[in-house]
């Protein structure tokens, strides 16, 4: 079968074929639910468990603004949680397929490709079959897979991803989390909140070790008391037995545990592809290499989400699809990428948004900077939440005020780091955003500008 576009995987993919292609014959395959990494496995579904783990804690911290609850009695209900979550993606997913099944030049293909050539795929269906298809232009967009350790890959061991722990029946009772990024992170809140004791095991000396120092420090310390911490460790070996799954770290010490969680990384699924054959030019890890326009190497051939060398979020990927389209749409007037300045935050207790550079990678790259730092206890609303921990920290150029990076713990910080992503896109300097804007008093913001009035 040959088409005017063919798109490799339906998460960010499936936004590339707007109304603007109606007159285009435009296949899709995806292997898998439609909306890829976010909706099933991803940003959507742990957002939703992590938000009811927020209020778990909020309630347990309800009798220190004077509201008298029955700690021993407050709990989550795992199950419920999660056919309430799941209830309604899985509906999303069904409907957002078959609507492309219903579309009248959309083809949907249930399987996984295999480039066979520069433009030519092998699918192989899901019944086992298999067909061809080619096309003027090719959209990849198949996204990333978690990586598994050799020690933890034994189906015997039993371990679970990202992409299988939010479908388990109950909340384990002992949890071990591999990797103390974002997603290991993210899970040892929501599992903590619903009940289980939870070790993470960490190489780094630091949680979120790829954050600003100063965050990642604060975090740590705050997570020291909620989780068993296991830092500069590694797993060497598992083994299961009666009483559970037997891990030894790398410091010679064993913890037994009921669940495993691996969240030590991810891989483009490029070698699943066989992109080598179309001739796509990749980096070291395997992700695809595209210009700005999202053109890989290949004429005709675009790529976009986790599967290529940029930013790995799904509001970045989505801006990219948006791209691909506009450029598929009118080559002759194209768009281009720009992912310098991306917003990021993770959805913990407490909660880390960030934008721009690091101190740290202002010191190392020897770029003059000043800092400034506030603690949510500095302003009237942190009073109020009686926030002891919270901090906003923001680096600008000492001679134009210009904003190089931002770094916010606490409630509410992937909401307020909006303010300073605008400032930043819009080359506001500091000065003129502490003093041109009314803040309204007394709300959360004021952190924010307080910090900037700050900075000399």
């Amino acid at each position: 079968m040959h088409f005017d576009i063919v798109i490799i995987g339906a998460g960010s993919g499936n936004m590339v074929a707007d109304s603007r292609f109606d007159d285009k014959s435009v296949a899709i395959v995806e292997e898998a639910a439609f909306g890829g990494t976010c909706l099933n496995v991803g940003c959507i579904p742990s957002k939703m468990f992590a938000y009811t783990a927020d209020v778990v804690d909020t309630v347990v911290g309800a009798p220190s603004f004077d509201v008298p609850v029955d700690q021993d009695s407050v709990s989550a209900r795992w199950p419920d949680a999660r056919d309430r979550i799941f209830g309604r993606l899985d509906r999303d997913a069904r409907d957002a397929r078959r609507g492309r099944e219903e579309t009248p030049n959309i083809t949907v293909l249930t399987g996984t490709a295999r480039f066979v050539g520069e433009k030519s795929l092998r699918v192989e269906l899901a019944d086992g079959s298999t067909t061809d298809v080619s096309g003027d232009r090719i959209v990849v967009a198949a996204g990333s897979r978690p990586v598994v350790p050799d020690a933890l890959a034994g189906d015997d061991i039993g371990c679970h991803t990202s992409d299988s722990i939010m479908r388990i029946d109950e909340a384990p009772t002992r949890l071990a989390v591999l990797g103390g990024g974002y997603i290991g992170a993210e899970f040892a809140h929501i599992f903590s909140r619903f009940g289980s004791a939870v070790t993470i095991i960490e190489p780094s000396k630091t949680l979120l070790s790829g954050h600003d120092e100063t965050i990642t420090d604060t975090f740590t310390t705050v997570s020291s008391g909620r989780f068993d911490l296991r830092l500069e460790n590694s797993v060497t070996a598992a083994r299961r037995t009666a009483d559970g799954i037997v891990l030894s770290l790398e410091n010679g010490d064993t913890l037994t545990v009921d669940t495993v969680l691996v969240a030590t990384g991810r891989t483009p699924n490029t070698d699943r592809l066989d992109c080598a054959a179309a001739g796509l030019d990749m980096d070291d890890d395997g992700h695809l290499l595209t210009d700005a326009q999202q053109r890989t190497n290949v004429d005709g051939i675009f790529a976009l989400g986790d599967i290529c060398a940029s930013v790995p979020l799904k509001h970045v990927a989505n801006r990219e699809a948006k791209v691909v389209a506009h450029n598929l749409a009118d080559p002759d007037h194209p768009l281009r990428m720009d992912d310098d300045l991306v917003p990021s935050a993770v959805f913990t207790i407490p909660q880390i948004a960030s934008i721009g550079k690091t101190e740290q990678q202002l010191r190392d790259s020897n770029t003059a900077y000043v800092v400034a730092q506030k603690k949510y206890s500095d302003v009237a609303f942190g009073w109020a939440i009686q926030d002891d921990t919270g901090l906003c920290k923001i680096l600008a150029d000492p001679d134009s005020g210009r904003i190089l990076g931002a770094h916010i713990l606490g409630p509410q910080a992937a909401t307020m780091i909006h303010i300073l992503s605008v400032a930043m896109q819009f080359d506001i300097s500091a000065q003129d955003l502490a003093r041109r804007p009314f803040w309204t008093h007394p709300a959360l913001p004021e952190l924010i500008e307080n910090t900037l009035l700050d900075i000399q």
